[in-house]
C-alpha cells in the first residue's frame, strides 16, 4: 500500500492524498491552491496520475481548499464517484458553481484588459462544469462504511463546519485516520469532534498548529460593539463568510436581541450564498447545536437581500442597521458596495469575525490603513474597524492535543502533520513531541509513504 502527499503540505490549501493498493486508488480530498500566485499555479499542473486510473475520491468537507479541485477532475475525463457525507454534498452545490462563475468572470476580465500572459485567458473550470461534476458526490451517512474496491471506509463527525468528516481507511488489519480540518471542543454552532478510534497512521491538520485561541467572551464582545455603534447612530458592516460564519452571526445577534443585551435594529443578510446555506444549515440542524427552532428563529428575523436591486436600496436605509454580506476578508462581494458608501462616515462600525490572510483589504483595514482601493477608487477609512475573536473553526495546538488524548491512539502510532504553514507544522511537531509517545513527523510535497498491505 501506498500513500502519496499531493497537496495540503507546508500550506493550509490544496489537499489532495492518493491512497493506493495493488488494486484501488482512491484520493482523499481533492482541494483547490490558493493564495500566494507560486501556490495557485500549481492548479495547473498536470497531477502524476491518470485521472481515470482512480477509482473514487473520498471527501472530508466542502471547502474549497478541500473539494474544488473535483470539477478540474471532471473537465479532464474523471466520472468516479465522489463520497462524503449529504449535508457536505449540499454545500458543494453552492461552492462548487460560484467558484466556476468567478473564474469564469475573472478570465473574462483578464482578457478585455489583456491583464494575462495568455492571449485568451481561461478558467480552471466553469459554472456549467461545476454543475456538471456535482452529479459525481454519492451521500453517506456518519459511520456508515463503505468499500472502494479493496479500501474499506468510514466518516466520522469532527465539527468544524457543516458535514465535516474525518476519514477512517481501512486495508486489511492497517488502519489511516484523515483528520479533516477538525472543529473546536466548545464551539458555538459545530458539535466537538468525535474522538477517533485507534488508528496506526493519522493525517493531521495543523492550522492553528503554532497558536491558541483567544480567551474572550464572543457574545459579550459582539454585545458591545452592536450597543456602540447603535449609540453613535452609525451601520454595523460585518464582513462575513457565506457557510458557517454567517449563519452564527444571525444566530447570535437575534439572541442578543432576544434577551435585550443590544437594541433592536434591523438586520439584513446580503448575501446570495449565505442565504442558500442558511437553508442548508436548517435541513440539516441535527448535525449542529442549533435546534430546528432556533434556525428558524434566527434566520426569520433577519431580512434577505437576494437581488442586486434589494441591495443596491439598503444604501438609502437611515438610522442604525446591521449589513453582513460577503466576503470574510472583504476580497470581493457585496460588502464592497456597502464599504463605498459607508467607509468614510466615522459612526460606521466594520466588524471582521474571522483570520484575515496577508494582502488581504480585511488585514490591511485591520493594520489601520487610512484609505482602501475598491473597484479602481481610493476610500477613506473613517469607520471604526473591530475584531471579534473566539469563533474560528479550527481546533488550535492544545484543543488538539486534547482530542488525540480522547482518541486514545497507541502508543507510537504514526502522525504525519498537514495543512498548516511552515511555522505553525514546526511548532505542531514539537508540541506533541514534547507532550506525547507519538511518532510525529511533517509530510513533503510530493512525499510518498510505502505502508504495510
Amino acid at each position: 500500500m501506498r500513500l502519496t502527499f499531493l497537496g495540503g503540505t507546508e500550506t493550509v490549501t490544496g489537499s489532495k492524498y492518493l491512497l493506493e493498493t495493488e488494486s484501488t486508488r482512491v484520493l482523499v480530498d481533492c482541494g483547490l491552491y490558493q493564495g500566494y500566485k507560486w501556490l495557485r499555479r500549481r492548479n495547473w499542473q498536470p497531477l502524476p496520475l491518470a485521472i481515470n486510473e482512480v477509482d473514487a475520491i473520498v471527501l472530508t468537507h466542502a471547502h474549497l481548499d478541500h473539494s474544488g479541485f473535483i470539477p478540474v477532475l471532471y473537465k479532464h475525463g474523471f466520472r468516479g464517484k465522489v463520497f462524503t457525507h449529504a449535508a457536505t454534498a449540499s454545500l458543494c452545490g453552492l461552492l462548487w458553481p460560484d467558484s466556476g462563475k468567478i473564474q469564469e468572470e475573472d478570465a473574462k476580465f483578464y482578457r478585455k484588459h489583456k491583464l494575462s500572459r495568455h492571449a485568451e485567458p481561461e478558467p480552471l473550470y466553469d459554472e456549467a462544469t461545476a454543475q456538471a461534476a456535482l452529479k459525481l458526490l454519492q451521500p453517506v451517512e456518519f459511520h456508515q462504511p463503505f468499500q472502494v474496491g479493496d479500501l474499506q471506509f468510514s466518516l466520522q463527525p469532527v465539527g468544524h463546519v457543516l458535514g465535516a468528516a474525518s476519514v477512517i481507511a481501512s486495508h486489511h488489519d492497517y488502519r489511516i485516520g484523515f483528520s479533516g480540518d477538525v472543529g473546536r471542543p466548545h464551539d458555538l454552532l459545530m458539535h466537538a469532534p468525535e474522538a477517533l478510534p485507534p488508528v496506526d497512521l493519522l493525517l493531521l491538520e495543523a492550522t492553528y498548529g503554532d497558536r491558541r485561541h483567544a480567551a474572550e467572551d464572543a457574545w459579550q464582545q459582539l454585545a458591545e460593539v452592536v450597543t456602540e455603534t447603535a449609540r453613535a447612530g452609525g451601520v454595523l458592516l460585518i464582513p462575513s463568510f457565506a457557510v458557517g460564519r454567517a449563519q452564527l452571526l444571525q444566530h447570535m445577534l437575534v439572541t442578543l436581541m432576544a434577551q435585550r443585551k443590544i437594541p433592536r435594529l434591523p438586520i439584513y443578510l446580503d448575501s446570495p450564498m449565505a442565504i442558500s446555506a442558511s437553508a442548508i444549515y436548517q435541513r440539516y440542524h441535527q448535525y449542529h447545536r442549533l435546534t430546528h427552532e432556533q434556525c428558524e428563529s434566527a434566520f426569520n428575523q433577519v431580512i434577505y437581500t437576494r437581488s442586486i436591486e434589494q441591495s443596491k436600496a439598503l444604501a438609502s436605509e437611515r438610522g442604525p442597521h446591521i449589513i453582513i454580506a460577503g466576503s470574510g476578508m472583504a476580497t470581493g462581494g457585496r460588502i464592497l458596495h456597502h464599504f463605498k458608501h459607508w467607509l468614510a462616515d466615522h459612526r460606521t462600525t466594520v466588524l471582521f469575525s474571522g483570520h484575515q490572510a496577508g494582502g488581504t483589504r480585511g488585514a490591511k483595514m485591520e493594520q489601520g490603513v487610512e484609505t482602501i482601493k475598491v473597484h479602481g477608487q481610493w476610500l477613506p477609512v473613517k469607520a471604526k474597524i473591530r475584531r471579534l475573536d473566539g469563533l474560528s473553526g479550527h481546533a488550535d495546538y492544545t484543543e488538539l492535543g486534547a482530542w488525540l488524548q480522547q482518541s486514545k491512539l497507541p502508543s507510537r502510532s504514526q502522525i504525519y502533520l498537514v495543512h498548516g504553514e511552515p511555522d505553525a507544522l514546526e511548532a505542531m511537531a514539537d508540541y506533541l513531541k514534547q507532550t506525547t509517545d507519538f511518532d510525529v513527523n511533517i509530510a513533503d510535497y510530493r512525499g510518498v509513504l510505502h505502508l504495510p498491505s
